[in-house]
């Protein structure tokens, strides 16, 4: 996916199918999408050239960039050097630990008392093929974040939004939504970065609003059991779980949520496959 760039370079070829946004009045309302970020520590994944960082910078009380490429995050703490509010992180997004830059301190709370983590906006362009990886680390430390503020492929953001009964609602969109209110933006095309990709990309926005709890089911085993139901999309709801679950239990439960068992997993919205995954957690517990 593309990264955002400072400005155009005509003799800079990209590393790794970077693709910079040189659109000035996207990158506007990439940041527009945060709200007000006066008193809000953002984190910013993919900085790139630091085009939107520069816009961060000035607009957010504090701002923490987590960058993969060694130069352009070298770049970056150079360019930032003078700002109090930055700080640059050469880092993987899969492998930082989160509550080490935004959890208590040592020393930083009194015995018994409670701390309530810092609630911190995300902005940053994911990789296609990294998508699902990076949102449920996100939503894994969620306790951290309030909005993230996205650009994906646009098919991708076709999917997270995706209602069910339709052919794009699958996993990606059962996971996003049971975390998250998903928004799409709006949609830039190739022209709005240099090189141009191939792909148009989509800016979305994630409002962190759990259902876990409304649902009634708990979070692990829960997860597990949207990944069984669309582990073979053409498949039956039926053919999908009888290899975890034995025919009776399933049956019941089916019964009780009031499924059919030749429907697929697509067709079923969260509190449906709540109301099974209840039955089947019954059914195994009885």
């Amino acid at each position: 996916m593309p990264k955002v760039s400072a400005a155009p370079s005509s003799h800079r070829k990209p590393k790794l199918g970077q693709h910079f946004l040189v659109d000035p009045s996207a990158r506007a309302r990439i940041a527009d999408a945060l709200g007000d970020i006066s008193q809000s520590t953002v984190l910013e994944i993919g900085p790139g050239r630091g085009a939107l960082t520069s816009l961060l910078a000035k607009r957010t009380r504090r701002l923490i960039a987590i960058e993969l490429d060694r130069v352009l995050a070298a770049q970056l703490r150079m360019h930032f050097a003078l700002a109090p509010n930055v700080e640059i992180i050469e880092g993987d997004i899969l492998a930082i630990d989160f509550d080490t830059i935004f959890g208590p301190k040592p020393g930083s709370t009194r015995p018994g008392m409670n701390h309530l983590p810092e609630r911190v906006q995300v902005v940053g362009n994911l990789p296609y093929f990294l998508t699902s990886d990076i949102l449920l680390r996100l939503f894994q430390y969620r306790k951290y974040f309030e909005t993230m503020v996205l650009m994906v492929q646009r098919e991708v953001a076709d999917r997270l939004a995706a209602h069910p009964g339709g052919s794009e609602y699958g996993l990606l969109s059962a996971t996003a939504q049971l975390y998250a209110r998903v928004e799409k933006l709006f949609t830039l095309a190739p022209g709005a970065f240099s090189p141009p990709p191939k792909v148009h990309s989509t800016v979305v926005r994630l409002t962190i609003t759990p259902r876990l709890e409304s649902l009634r089911v708990p979070e692990e085993g829960f997860i597990d059991f949207l990944k069984l139901s669309f582990g073979q999309k053409r498949k039956t709801l039926w053919n999908n779980l009888k290899t975890a679950y034995g025919t009776k239990v399933l049956r019941a439960a089916l019964e009780k949520a009031e499924v059919k068992p030749t429907v697929r997993a697509e067709a079923l919205s969260l509190e449906q496959s709540a109301a099974l995954f209840r039955g089947l957690l019954d059914g195994t517990s009885g």
